[in-house]
């Protein structure tokens, strides 16, 4: 009877030990769970924006190859041995300058020739124009004389042509490049002998896609730079292709730049185009930054103020947005927020919606953009 007794109290007392276990497990997970719940998350330090109306200036984007505006590779007309060489690399000359002499001392000797027989010729008809006049001389004999003046007056032309030939000049103000000759090398027709640039001009051409042929036209400002953030020449559209490539649906463009100075572009050179559209009033704009894309859309965080316990606070509110044009730093919003808003752009990977957060005035996110 004893031990019965003993074995129920065991009993009792084990599943009374087991169900103390298990309602202390309960209230442990609920006083965690309530103390989680009610514990207030620390403030994330991020940098903020406000969403604005500005005047926006459209542009079209290319990439451009500069070419100087009178660019040629100077070559000789005629053979002949080189035996002087005027030019130095990266000089300036003038239009009709002599560049390269080719020797020319037997032309020079055959035009002493020609000019002596002109002269014997010229003499020839003015006694034959005499004998004619007084009857002395027939009509054959006279045209005859006539035929051979105009015969020497012609070899004696073609002599001081070639003997031009012979000297390569400057065919308009520029500047050579390295010469490929030597003195006493003989060179044949066709014989390049330098590069010669006018870099007082340029000519860049590029390409845009067909969409925004309607919206370019003759005299349109161009700006081009050697960086896609630096673009200090301007120029203008010279020249738009009237065809479109029908491979890459893209049209070519020329523009002429009429100041270069110091020789800023060279031809040849990569640049960064940027077609200038006219302004646009009143368009609502974030930083780039602020813009955050997922699977379901754009969205942005906006700062709103909260009151919670009498202490003003700052939390984050996840808003979709519709996104337009980018330009520069900042992305046109077509819907979504107003301006006067203002919307974090940097830090947001240390949000989530209903965060508290701190704004650092300091960091102003515009400019770094603009930067």
């Amino acid at each position: 009877m004893k031990r019965r007794i003993f074995v129920s109290i065991v009993f009792v007392l084990a599943i009374a030990l087991c169900g103390g276990l298990i309602w202390f497990n309960f209230f442990r997970d609920r006083m965690i769970a309530d103390f989680f719940a009610k514990m207030q998350q620390p403030a994330q330090t991020v940098a903020a924006a406000t969403v604005e109306s500005r005047v926006w200036k459209p542009g079209i984007p290319a990439i451009g190859t500069a070419r100087a505006g009178n660019g040629v590779q100077l070559a000789v007309e005629t053979a002949g041995v080189v035996k002087e060489i005027h030019f130095q690399p990266n000089k300036r000359f003038a239009r009709g300058e002599v560049l390269v002499q080719l020797d020319d001392a037997v032309e020079r000797a055959d035009l002493a020739d020609a000019k002596s027989s002109l002269q014997l010729n010229q003499a020839a008809l003015e006694r034959s124009e005499a004998l004619r006049a007084k009857g002395f001389a027939t009509e054959a004999s006279y045209e005859q004389t006539v035929a051979q003046l105009a015969t020497a007056r012609s070899r004696m032309a073609r002599l001081e042509a070639v003997i031009q030939q012979k000297a390569l000049k400057a065919p308009f103000a520029g500047v050579a490049g390295i010469a490929r000759i030597d003195v006493g090398q003989f060179v044949t027709a066709g014989t390049v002998v330098a590069t010669f640039q006018d870099m007082r001009t340029m000519k860049v051409d590029f390409s845009v896609p067909e969409q925004f042929l309607s919206k370019m036209s003759i005299g349109q400002v161009v700006r081009f730079g050697v960086s896609e953030t630096e673009l200090r020449f301007e120029g203008k559209i010279s020249g738009i292709d009237p065809r479109i490539d029908p491979q890459t649906r893209l049209v070519l463009v020329q523009a002429l730049i009429t100041d270069n100075p110091d020789d800023g572009i060279t031809p040849g050179q990569f640049l960064f185009v940027r077609v200038e559209l006219p302004e646009e009033p009143a368009i609502v704009t974030v930083p780039q930054t602020a813009v955050i894309t997922s699977l379901y859309g754009d969205y942005v965080y906006l700062v709103d103020k909260d009151e919670k316990d009498g202490n003003a606070r700052e939390i984050v509110r996840q808003v979709f947005v519709k996104v337009g044009r980018r330009e520069g730093a900042f992305s046109e919003i077509l819907s979504g927020v107003e301006p006067g808003q203002t919307v974090v752009a940097s830090g947001q990977n240390k949000v989530q919606p209903g965060a508290v957060v701190n704004i650092d005035r300091s960091i102003d996110v515009t400019n770094l953009n603009r930067r």
